[in-house]
This record gives C-alpha cells, sequence and structure tokens, in this order.
C-alpha cells in the first residue's frame, strides 16, 4: 500500500476561492472552528458568506492560519474513527489588535453580522449584563474609547466597531453571541448599550435603533487538540499547524432578527425559533452543569477525562441526580430522556479527550449559570436541592487539589480560602441567596471533604 504523502493547505489544492467577508467574528478559538465557521461552510450559500476572524489575546492563532490561506481541517472524532473535513469559510483572519481591520470591516454595507465566541467571564458583565465598572480593564478601554485611542476587550471591540458603522452610514446589522450565558442576546444588547453610553450618548442610540441582538443556543464538545488530532490530518493527506478536533454531534438553536441577511445555516442543521430560552436551559443546565459537576469531582478523585469521570459510577450518580432536579424545571416538548441518554454516550466518547482542567477553568462564573439556578429553583419549591448543593461541595474540595484550572474570580477565591467559614464564603461568590439558606448550607457543608470547609463545625 502507497504511503499518503501529506500536503500543504492551499486554495487552489481544495478547490475553494475565498468568499467575500460578509461576517466578523470575534474570537477565533477552537470552539468558532468546530462550530460557526463549520455551519457556515455547509450552507448551500456558502460562497456569499466569507468569514474575518480575529483572535483574541495573541497573534498566534492568526499567523497559523495566514500560513495555509485560512485553511484548516476539522477531525470529527466518533467512538469508530475520524472524518477530516478542510473547513473554507475563513476568508481573512487577524490578530485582534488589528483594529484598523476592524473597523473596515465594519464600515462595510456588505458586512451583515458580527458573530462572538468569548467566555463569560471574558465579557466583564455581570450576571444582569452591565459593565463591570469596577475592573480596570472596563475603565481604561471606556477611557481610551472617549479619546478615540485603542481599546482590549471584546465588548470594547464590539462597540468600536458599532461606531465606525455608525459613523459610515453602512446600515443595519446583527450581533451574534454563540457561548453559555442564558438569555445571551438581550444580555449582551443591555452591556452594548450600558457601555456605548459610557462613551458616547448618540452612539448607544444608534445601536439600539440599529442592531439586532440575536440570543443562540450553541453544542459540540470541542476539546485541545493532540498529537493524536495531527497524525489523523497527516493520515488524511494534509499539512496543517492548527488543526481542530471536535464529536459528531452539533446543534445550533437561533432566535432575533437579520436586518441584513444570513447564511442558510439551516442547511446544517440550525434551527430557528420563536423561543431559544427552553433550549437554552437545556443545555446549560444538563449539559454545561454535568460538565463542570463532573470536572470538579473528576479532578478530586484523580480523574484527567470527561470519559473517565462519566465511567466513574459513584460521580455518574451525582449527574443524573442533578438531572432530576434540574428537569423539573424544564418544560415539556424538549425530549429530555434522549437528550440525557444521548449526552452519556458522548460523554463516554474514549476517543474524545476531553480535559477535566479545561472544563473547570472560570469555574465560578460558570456554576452561576449551570447550577445555581437549579438550586434556587428547588429551594423555590421547597425541595433540598441536595444534588445541586452536591455540585457547589464538589468544587470546594477541587480548590484543595492542584490542577491546570484556572479562574478569573482567584482573587476572590483567595479571600474566601482565607476567611473563617469558607463555605459560607465560596457559596457567597456564587449566590448570596444560597449562602443565606441554611438548610442549603449545610448540605453543602456535609457534602463537602476537605478539611477546610469542616472548620467552622
Amino acid at each position: 500500500m502507497t504511503a499518503v504523502v501529506p500536503r500543504e493547505l492551499t486554495r487552489e489544492g481544495v478547490d475553494a476561492r475565498r468568499a467575500p467577508v460578509r461576517i466578523v467574528h470575534l474570537g477565533l478559538g477552537n470552539f468558532f472552528r468546530a462550530h460557526q465557521a463549520w455551519y457556515t461552510a455547509l450552507a448551500g450559500d456558502a460562497s456569499e458568506w466569507g468569514i474575518a476572524a480575529f483572535t483574541g489575546r495573541t497573534a498566534t492563532m492568526a499567523r497559523l492560519l495566514d500560513s495555509q490561506e485560512s485553511l484548516y481541517c476539522l477531525v470529527v472524532r466518533g467512538a469508530e474513527g475520524d472524518d477530516v473535513e478542510v473547513i473554507p469559510s475563513i476568508t481573512r483572519a487577524h490578530w485582534g489588535e488589528n483594529l484598523s481591520a476592524l473597523r473596515a470591516y465594519a464600515a462595510s454595507p456588505d458586512l451583515a453580522l458580527i458573530t462572538l465566541t468569548v467566555t463569560e467571564a471574558a465579557y466583564l458583565l455581570d450576571g444582569k449584563g452591565r459593565p463591570m465598572l469596577d475592573r480596570p480593564a472596563v475603565r481604561e478601554d471606556i477611557a481610551a474609547a472617549r479619546a478615540g485611542e485603542s481599546v482590549s476587550t471584546p465588548v470594547g471591540r464590539l462597540v468600536m466597531a458599532l461606531d465606525a458603522r455608525r459613523a459610515a452610514g453602512a446600515g443595519p446589522i446583527a450581533v451574534v453571541p454563540c457561548d453559555n450565558v442564558p438569555g445571551n442576546g438581550p444580555w449582551l444588547r443591555t452591556g452594548v448599550l450600558a457601555w456605548a453610553a459610557e462613551v458616547d450618548a448618540s452612539l448607544a442610540g444608534w445601536i439600539e435603533e440599529h442592531v439586532s441582538f440575536v440570543s443562540t443556543s450553541v453544542d459540540r464538545i470541542t476539546p485541545r487538540a493532540g498529537a493524536e488530532v495531527s497524525a489523523a490530518v497527516r493520515e488524511a493527506g494534509w499539512i496543517d499547524r492548527a488543526p481542530v478536533v471536535t464529536e459528531p454531534y452539533s446543534a445550533w438553536v437561533l432566535e432575533g432578527d437579520f436586518p441584513a441577511g444570513r447564511p442558510r445555516w439551516e442547511d446544517a442543521g440550525a434551527r430557528f425559533v420563536d423561543d431559544v430560552e427552553p433550549y437554552e436551559r437545556r443545555k446549560l443546565w444538563l449539559l454545561n452543569g454535568a460538565h463542570s459537576m463532573l470536572a470538579a469531582a473528576g479532578i478530586v478523585a484523580g480523574h484527567e477525562t470527561v470519559a473517565q469521570a462519566t465511567a466513574d459510577a459513584q460521580l455518574w450518580s451525582s449527574v443524573e441526580a442533578f438531572w432530576d432536579e434540574a428537569a423539573r424545571h424544564l418544560p415539556e416538548g424538549l425530549d429530555l430522556d434522549v437528550y440525557r441518554a444521548d449526552l452519556k454516550e458522548r460523554f463516554l466518547n474514549p476517543r474524545m479527550r476531553h480535559l477535566l482542567p479545561q472544563i473547570a477553568t472560570d469555574a465560578v462564573t460558570k456554576l452561576r449559570v449551570r447550577v445555581v439556578p437549579v438550586a434556587a429553583a428547588e429551594r423555590a419549591d421547597g425541595r433540598s436541592g441536595a444534588a445541586c448543593a452536591r455540585a457547589i461541595a464538589s468544587w470546594i474540595d477541587s480548590l484543595a487539589v492542584e490542577s491546570a484550572a484556572t479562574d478569573s474570580e482567584q482573587p476572590s477565591i483567595d479571600e474566601a480560602l482565607a476567611s473563617a467559614d469558607t463555605v459560607v464564603a465560596l457559596t457567597a461568590l456564587l449566590s448570596e441567596a444560597l449562602a443565606a439558606d441554611a438548610d442549603f448550607l449545610a448540605a453543602v457543608r456535609a457534602a463537602t471533604t476537605t478539611t477546610t470547609a469542616h472548620a467552622a463545625l
């Protein structure tokens, strides 16, 4: 058998010309490339919808993609084997600090969409969508925008882009956040309007009139790619410096208006609905909530991956109990039994090396939207919320275990760990109401195993 000789990724080699830029994307990460860029590539009108994508913190991914004409391989890793696809939908890749390019795209009447994938914490908006004005990065960005200088935060750059569009008279546009924040469309709209008002009240008025904020629920497990992914790409015949690995399953549910048009994402399976909120809650609580539980408890138990933690019968029973609590607060018609069975199968995929510290990063922000709402609903209905308490206890226990997980709330975590009662202080970081609930707090304390958590007993 003749060995496959890998070749460089080129537009000519894959017969894919660069589509005209009609989408700007902020956050050039793996999930975006496995999800929105993939949906755009599979749209029936993909040749009309090129994406100009901007990195967040560094220029690395932009440089890698530039070296291969913005092409990359998506390795879809099923339980039985890999399917390698070359994705051509990114037309140009830029470093996030290339603000002149961002302004130029935004000022074009051809641009129809600005999409985003940034972490919940990176938005620098609170639970109600208000800018965190106590954060230096927010204050500095607003001051820089007022002075016409460079900005560095995702929302700051979005506001700057919208200001450039207003100045050019380029017409209405849709903003599409693709993240795990509940109600992300209205939430981001609140934040952008407040942020813009701090810069220029007339800009906020223009945004309110001309910009649509679409709500979305996104779903596709996308771990970091390892050496085995590069090997799969080479076996498929390609040299790729920036491959992405993902699972076969994907979902995208959207609600909102697209005043300047959009790709035919439904060709790839996207759903457009009148109310995305039930789908958001199902995904946030069942998938993401389970992930956060497995990450914390799995790290404590010495596991490395989601598959290993899912196979741990004791950990999985905690997930099932949490799902039972969450399901009581989800509407009918969401096929929860099927969804739960599918999730377990997805989690157990041994070929998806989804590392627990990756999921455990920024746990405070994640638990606030993945577990706290379920606990609050259970307590409001007069039930114990025991499974939610166990999830919070697992997170508290995980803080005593060395891992690669990081948290943007680390100063607050450190302060809580140094307090007289760590359970109260740490629970209060997630929810003041739950921290003031004596019965729920007792359940958290009873479920913890660390010495510091029991110091106040």
